[in-house]
């Protein structure tokens, strides 16, 4: 790799090549801002994470081959009085004021205020202090079109009850909501990173300068990643908001972060060099295939997530798999650009000059050095086993598979939800459609399925003309979106076969819908995520050994950050139960986790272990380890701690999956900045590299 990289990094490192990097991006980046679209224009609040040959989804697809005319986006208008009772009477003008309205991509209404009193009955809860009733928006429109039609549909609504709240909610609520909230929180998110940066890169460093080159550096990376995947877009990849998200976060935080290794060698040769262009050549010689190594290993996690079947993850791999690699570009030829360009006066007011003294190893990081050096079995040992306890608490993992619950309490479809939770059967919150392909009673096959563990009711919705499908709706004891149902849907999947003979009916039958949809989404990201920790270890385990040059060395570098993984998901789903109140994370939390923190971990162990190699060729096993932690630990740290805060701005979003996901990965990269890369690692290649370095003084 320095082969390849060491003609680039020192072509850069000249006054010509500066300039001709420099210009090169801008030109990027001006050409892309104006050509081609944001990704922002092709985001989305949510995509389809299930493949189409998941079981929910066939069932979802014969469904609407059979019963054409059930599609569109359905949403529930929900009335609530508190505690007193609702007029149907009151229902009946508002319903039928909206009728009048005829609202533009409205398709269906119920014709509340024709019905009989008891079918007006049905739609209110057992107190009568609450009424849901059902619509349906026409199919396949975006939310910026939702929005004016269920807008329209609340304001009459609450025109014609004055004394009731209203709120919709159901799958076209929660959309128009759901990007509500990012249309907001992108622009939250930006500037609460770059703030946060800037602020502690000054703090830091106390150079304003020092402060600005690696945020001119990511603005210049973020205006062509941006335009790049606004391509993608626009080409018909779907991207997600909270992919966006993630996305903003990595680039500035991984810019930054290889900025600071790069500066913390510049500096160092500004020492020994008077002219600024050699500086940053011998800088590069040393650190440009580190942080390129470092970054192709954040590029490999990325692309491993194709191997993944949820769509979800899938749509990570070529989003961030995108950034990273322009990230690396970056980072061996525009950030050194930079740093050139400004030279000296980048480190105003602590200007290095050539001839000046290099800090002694001293300093806090010096003396953990020497610390780890005296006594690093003891050390590592103590290290493993609270990691290991932090670990434990991995098993007692709750997962929440109802999305709405991790909204902002205020949100109106949420509050709409809560409503009908509160007020309603908890099953008829969304009912499982079942659709039985072939001959049969539906009355038989009803009540059969009614008997079966878990179901509430079911009753027949209609047949084909043909007589060939038959349409039920089923409802289960308790909440469509929690684990007892699940569990039952997969019992009468497994006993379908049976279900149908006891009823004497000869076909099949399908399971649709949203509890169809959480059971396969709970299947297959359990396997995706056996599937994906595998194939990342291995990947890494491989990459380190042609870094390394060894087995043994990569063999512990993956165990301490397999190991860093488990104690920060141990110890940040403590801590957010204990500061924040939430006991059940997503199930997308855990190898979203692994992904960042196993690539972004490894990324400080590669600086480390560089390092101790380009100090080993001199010098003994003790002093190697000892100059490699006390001349990394600053950098490190520093890169470690705006790391975490970066990713801590997470926890400014509207929504739980990343406010938990932003913590548990913040906690994680202090863990792996401060315990692993500065007391584990060290005390590892003292222990582990001891006989290499014996065999080699004996041979000598």
């Amino acid at each position: 790799m320095k082969k390849v990289l060491k003609p680039v990094t020192d072509w850069v490192s000249t006054k010509k090549g500066m300039w001709a990097v420099l210009l090169i991006w801008l030109l990027l980046a001006g050409g892309l801002s104006a050509l081609a679209p944001s990704s922002r224009e092709y985001s989305a609040s949510s995509i389809q994470s299930l493949p189409s040959d998941s079981p929910a989804m066939e069932a979802a697809e014969k469904t609407d081959q059979y019963f054409p005319n059930d599609k569109g986006i359905p949403a529930i208008l929900v009335f609530n009085a508190d505690n007193q009772e609702i007029e149907t009477a009151q229902l009946a003008k508002a319903m039928a004021a909206i009728e009048r309205k005829e609202i533009k991509n409205l398709k269906e209404i119920v014709p509340f205020s024709q019905l009989p009193p008891p079918a007006q009955n049905e739609f209110m809860s057992m107190d009568r202090s609450a009424a849901a009733i059902p619509l349906v928006f026409q199919e396949g429109l975006e939310s910026d079109e939702l929005k004016p039609a269920i807008q329209s549909v609340t304001n009459i609504a609450k025109e014609e009850t004055e004394d009731l709240q209203v709120r919709v909610t159901g799958p076209a609520g929660i959309a128009v909501d759901t990007t509500a909230l990012f249309s907001q929180a992108d622009i939250v998110l930006l500037l609460s990173t770059v703030g946060l940066i800037l602020v502690l890169l000054i703090i830091i460093y106390r150079s304003p300068l020092l402060a600005f080159i690696p945020l001119l550096a990511s603005m210049v990376v973020y205006a062509v990643t941006d335009r790049i995947l606004g391509l993608y877009g626009k080409a018909g990849l779907e991207m997600s908001s909270q992919s966006l998200s993630i996305m903003t976060i990595l680039l500035f935080a991984a810019v930054t972060d290889y900025s600071l290794f790069v500066l913390a060698r510049y500096r160092e040769e500004l020492r020994r060099q008077e002219s600024k262009f050699e500086a940053m050549k011998q800088a590069m010689r040393e650190t440009g295939e580190p942080v390129f190594f470092s970054g192709g290993t954040v590029l490999a996690a990325m692309l491993v997530l194709f191997f993944a079947v949820i769509r979800d993850y899938q749509n990570f791999a070529p989003i961030f798999a995108t950034v990273v690699a322009v990230i690396m570009l970056a980072s061996v030829t525009l950030v050194p650009a930079l740093f050139v360009l400004f030279g000296r006066k980048s480190f105003w007011p602590r200007v290095p000059k050539a001839g000046d003294v290099i800090e002694a190893e001293e300093g806090i990081w010096g003396r953990i050095a020497r610390f780890v050096t005296a006594k690093p079995l003891v050390i590592g040992s103590t290290v493993v086993i609270l990691l290991l306890l932090a670990s434990l608490n991995v098993f007692n993992v709750k997962y929440e598979f109802n999305t709405l619950k991790s909204f902002p309490d205020d949100m109106p479809s949420l509050e709409g939800y809560e409503i009908i939770e509160k007020k309603f059967a908890a099953g008829d919150l969304a009912p499982t459609t079942v659709l039985f392909e072939g001959q049969g009673d539906m009355a038989k096959l009803a009540a059969e399925l009614e008997k079966q563990e878990g179901v509430a009711k079911v009753r027949a919705e209609g047949s084909t003309k043909d007589g060939k499908a038959h349409e039920l709706s089923l409802s289960f004891t308790g909440s469509p979106y929690e684990s007892p149902a699940m569990d039952a849907l997969a019992q009468l999947r497994k006993r379908a076969e049976n279900i149908a003979t006891n009823a004497e009916a000869k076909g099949t039958l399908y399971f649709a819908g949203e509890t169809a949809e959480k059971l396969d989404d709970r299947l297959l990201n359990s396997r995706d995520l056996k599937v994906i920790v595998l194939l990342e270890t291995l990947l890494i385990f491989v990459m380190l050994v042609l870094l390394t040059r060894s087995v043994k060395m990569p063999l512990y570098m993956v165990g301490t950050i397999l190991l860093s993984f488990l104690a920060a998901l141990g110890l940040g789903m403590f801590l957010t139960k204990a500061l924040f109140g939430i006991d059940a994370i997503s199930t997308r939390v855990p190898l979203y986790s692994f992904i960042f923190l196993v690539a972004l971990g490894i990324d400080y162990n590669i600086i480390l272990v560089s390092r101790y190699t380009e100090e080993r060729g001199s010098r003994p096993l003790d002093e190697a380890v000892s100059i490699a932690v006390a001349k990394t630990g600053g950098v490190i740290s520093s890169a470690g701690i705006i790391l975490a805060a970066t990713f801590a701005v997470l926890m400014t979003q509207p929504i739980e999956i990343l406010f938990v996901f932003g913590f548990i990965v913040a906690v994680g990269i202090l863990i792996d900045t401060f315990i692993v890369r500065g007391l584990l690692l060290p005390s590892l290649l003292l222990v582990f590299e001891k006989d290499r370095a014996g065999m080699r003084r004996n041979h000598l």
